[in-house]
């Protein structure tokens, strides 16, 4: 029996070598199935665990890559170019003085959901970040006041589901601070959910999905269900 990551290894540790020195689509099929049922949990991600009451998703987020809930395009995997996709949020509240994003994955084979990217201090208006905002590299921000990903890295950590786990939903979270907070250079999840718990007025969420069913097929060439194979 395979045991779950341990908490140990998560945020304030980073990830085992395991996680850290390989993309997740090498990882045998097997131990894909055997996590099944190690789930983070959706109902772990920020969005509904900072206790914010009034004002919950009164912000509409939104993306012209992919609807809510539906599979995210090849290209924003780690099985495509890896880039971020575009993101539009509207309804920011008139007090609001600044906006901050997490990308997490809730359905991560750790207790917690794998945080895939923070951005912090973003315009309190609204808009949203174009393709490939958000850098995989750790020296090119563009811009953007970006934090640690679980991989320790101040990077947008593409989708790379393990094969065999099912369906991942990545949940695309933006929150609106009601008040100033002065982030450290690279804040990492535990900072962002104590400014949240403290200052969020407002918030939104997207979910994306991927899914990998198996190492030897890359998401862009798996076979919808219900078509007839080829040949």
């Amino acid at each position: 029996m395979i045991a779950a990551p341990q908490e140990s290894f998560l945020h304030t540790r980073g990830l085992p070598p395991l996680y850290k020195n390989s993309m997740l689509e090498k990882l045998p099929d097997a131990i894909g199935h055997a996590l099944h049922e190690v789930r983070a949990g959706l109902e772990k991600i920020a969005f509904n665990t900072i206790g914010l009451r009034q004002g919950t998703a009164s912000i509409k987020i939104s993306s012209l890559a992919f609807a809510d809930h539906a599979p995210l395009p090849a290209r924003y995997t780690a099985d495509g170019e890896g880039r971020s996709p575009p993101l539009h949020w509207i309804g920011i509240p008139s007090g609001a003085v600044s906006l901050v994003l997490m990308v997490e994955d809730a359905d991560s084979p750790t207790p917690h959901p794998l945080v895939h990217a923070i951005a912090v201090d973003l315009p309190a208006v609204d808009g949203g970040l174009p393709d490939g905002a958000l850098s995989d590299d750790d020296d090119d921000n563009k811009g953007v006041h970006t934090g640690r990903n679980s991989y320790l890295r101040t990077a947008w950590l593409p989708p790379d589901p393990p094969p065999g786990h099912g369906v991942h939903r990545y949940a695309f979270q933006i929150f609106a601070l009601g008040a100033p907070h002065e982030f450290s250079s690279s804040p990492g999840r535990d900072e962002l959910l104590d400014a949240l718990k403290a200052h969020a007025i407002a918030s939104g969420l997207l979910i994306g999905t991927c899914e990998r069913p198996d190492g030897s097929i890359k998401i862009g060439d798996a076979v919808p269900t219900g078509a007839a194979p080829a040949g």
